[in-house]
């Protein structure tokens, strides 16, 4: 199962990349926990600068805007 974190404020563009990340693992048949992290000092952690940001197994793999599907497709059949 692919540990995914979500990145940011909670803000519109946070809750809709969390939504296509799950629809996209729902239709690749790729189990995910989404976790959802708002800690500014977590985010700068992962030396994040602008959000959402896309975290899957502990390495950032997308920011500063919502990831195409396409994109999301590509991280979830990789590994």
């Amino acid at each position: 199962m692919k540990q995914i974190k979500i990145l940011g404020t909670g803000c519109a563009k946070c809750i809709k990349t969390a939504e296509i990340i799950q629809t996209v693992a729902d239709s690749s048949n790729v189990p995910v926990e989404i976790a959802k992290e708002t800690s500014p000092e977590v985010i700068m952690s992962y030396g994040v600068m602008s959000t959402p940001a896309v975290v899957i197994d502990e390495q950032l793999m997308h920011s500063g805007s919502i990831p195409s599907q396409s994109m999301i497709r590509e991280w979830l059949l990789s590994q």
